[in-house]
């Protein structure tokens, strides 16, 4: 395992020219002048990774409470090929577009430098480094995002690391706290520790004073024990939920088990979150939401479906933690903007561990100015 000073556990690095920079406390620098166009990637069809194109398009200007960044680092997320393919099809009643896509640059997590402050944006002044959820257009040289989504990087780390914890950490935080009532003593199994929201989930629990089951393949128990599960169940050898153990938090994230079968494992006074991702092509997790939700309500059981609200309170206290190296996120792998699709292609396949990031400009240290 790397260790917590380096801020990252990074597995493998793809062709990229962005080299990791070292800490230091150097000052921000001012930004250039920004220019008219800027690079970006671009879908106007719903369809395969194949669909999107790398091309110039208008640097996009701030609105009131908003800032321009100008993006360092990115990360792929499932959240993205959704929106790709326009899947589960009732996405595209809740803002995916009906025939053609509504954004068309996708990209969430961000991480880079603040250029420019629209009218009434007061957090953050030209030069700053931020890192944020912002839903839609990480994936070009600026994006424009809501002040109230970010949060100051942490000066300890790189772009790219920081680029990998909002929407995951975020998620995997508010899936233990807030759905999970987490508390100290609990006894948790997190079902997908491997993944993105997993690997952090296993952090976080371990921090709240829990003990962590995690459920992984066999090739990926050793990177949850580094990053601090008590025990590991390889799932191609054992059915955690036929089994007699129980516990008072069940976080899925993965995985085809019914809520039902979750449910026979929890302990009296249990809780099951549930993972909000789901392989029906129409309604996609609304089955399963249904059903669980139902299922509770029969049983008296706390069963819940896991959810994120994007703010930049959950995310300050991240990168209090971050920058303590009390979490790391692991990196699978860092694709630069022009292989987006084939990040975005091994995403969807399911095999990442951790994280996959997109290198957008040559990236530094968050606390580093740029010279070039």
């Amino acid at each position: 395992m790397t260790s917590p000073s380096t801020a990252a556990i990074e597995l493998e690095r793809r062709s990229t020219d962005a080299p990791i920079a070292r800490a230091n406390t150097a000052p921000h620098a001012l930004a250039g002048a920004i220019p008219d166009i800027m690079r970006a990637a671009t879908y106007d069809t719903f369809g395969a990774p194949d669909v999107l194109r790398i091309g110039d398009v208008v640097v996009p200007q701030p609105g009131p409470g908003q800032v321009l960044v100008r993006v360092r680092a990115a990360a792929a997320n499932p959240w993205d090929w959704h929106f790709l393919r326009g899947l589960p099809y009732i996405a595209r009643l809740n803002g995916a577009g009906i025939r053609h896509p509504k954004h068309q640059i996708l990209g969430g997590d961000v991480a880079g430098e603040v250029v420019a402050v629209g009218e009434g944006a007061t957090r953050f002044a030209v030069g700053d480094h931020v890192f944020g959820f912002i839903e839609f257009g990480a994936f070009a040289e600026y994006a424009v995002a809501p002040e109230s989504l970010l949060a100051a990087a942490p000066a300890n780390v790189t772009f790219e690391q920081a680029a990998g914890v909002p929407l995951a950490a975020t998620t995997a935080l508010q899936g233990l706290r807030d759905a999970g009532a987490i508390r100290a003593g609990d006894r948790v199994l997190v079902i997908g520790a491997s993944g993105g929201v997993g690997t952090f989930a296993v952090q976080l629990a371990k921090r709240f004073g829990a003990h962590v089951t995690a459920v992984v393949s066999g090739r990926n128990a050793s990177l949850v024990r580094a990053l601090g599960a008590d025990r590991v169940i390889d799932y191609t050898r054992e059915d955690v939920t036929a089994g007699d153990d129980r516990f008072d938090l069940v976080l899925q994230l993965a995985g085809t088990a019914s809520a039902s079968a979750l449910a026979r494992v929890l302990a009296p006074g249990g809780r099951l979150v549930m993972s909000a991702d789901a392989p029906n092509r129409w309604v996609g997790p609304m089955g399963r939401m249904i059903r669980g939700l139902l299922l509770g309500r029969i049983h008296g059981q706390s069963i819940a479906v896991l959810t994120a609200k994007w703010n930049a309170v959950d995310l300050t206290f991240l990168a209090g933690l971050l920058d303590a190296g009390d979490i790391v996120p692991v990196i699978d792998s860092t694709f630069p903007l022009a292989d987006l699709a084939d990040a975005i292609r091994y995403v969807e396949s399911g095999r990442a561990r951790g994280k996959v990031l997109i290198s957008v400009a040559r990236s530094y240290t968050t606390a580093e100015p740029d010279r070039s």
